[in-house]
């Protein structure tokens, strides 16, 4: 399949909601409300300031499987990775030059100075919960026969999200605060991230509906090889 305009701006959104995310990432935020007890666990929990955009990466992500398949949607995802990647390794080598200003190398340490855990973790949960989201999409596509799309991206996203969410928090997390806390902030993101999806379903059949019309596609992954690694395909 040729590569249109299209596919290509939402590949971009794709990525810059990824990168921004993680960048924003380190600001913790409070609702400002007192949390339920369901058990050990809080809710809400501490959220990161990154849920204002992250969420919009797996609606992109639905959109392009949805429209152009799980293959075409497999190559943003590891796309979405290295770009990542770059900017880490961008922000690090930064972060060895000294600083004009003694406090301003200290504000820069604290935003993008990332610590090799959460960095495993970002990675490592983006990958699980990214290819997760796509791979039920589109095999819920074949069983729903292309209609109840909003079961399928609902359903995408709590499977991905939750894997994220978990995957994230166990990883940077686990060990150093209790359990009850580390369950807390996973519940509280999956929630949040899956609401999110939900308050967004509009303007994800919006761009869904235009995008088939426009592009005269409407990918079914009938034979396609779900290997997460086959990025050549």
């Amino acid at each position: 399949m040729a590569v249109s305009q299209r596919f290509l701006v939402i590949a971009a959104l794709f990525i810059t909601c990824l990168i921004t995310a993680n960048i924003i990432a380190a600001k913790l935020i409070t609702l400002g409300v007192e949390p339920l007890r369901l058990g050990g666990l809080e809710f809400p929990g501490p959220l990161p300031a990154a849920i204002v955009i992250f969420p919009l990466s797996y609606i992109f992500g639905d959109i392009l499987t949805e429209v152009y398949g799980y293959r075409q949607a497999r190559k943003v995802i590891w796309l979405g990775f290295f770009c990542n990647l770059i900017a880490v390794g961008a922000f690090w080598v930064a972060g060895l030059i000294p600083a004009l200003d003694p406090d301003a190398q200290s504000a820069y340490q604290r935003i993008l100075g990332y610590a090799p855990r959460i960095l495993a973790g970002s990675f490592a949960a983006y990958l699980c919960g990214e290819f997760a989201n796509s791979f039920v999409l589109a095999k819920m596509k074949i069983m729903t026969r292309g209609r109840l799309l909003w079961s399928r991206t609902i359903g995408s996203t709590i499977v991905g999200e939750g894997l994220d969410a978990l995957v994230f928090i166990v990883i940077v997390f686990g060990g150093t605060l209790p359990w009850a806390v580390v369950g807390s902030i996973v519940l509280t993101h999956w929630v949040f991230k899956v609401g999110y999806e939900v308050v967004a379903t509009p303007f994800t059949y919006a761009v869904v509906n235009w995008l088939k019309r426009k592009e005269q596609v409407d990918t079914y992954d009938y034979d396609t090889n779900f290997n997460p690694f086959l990025i050549t395909r």
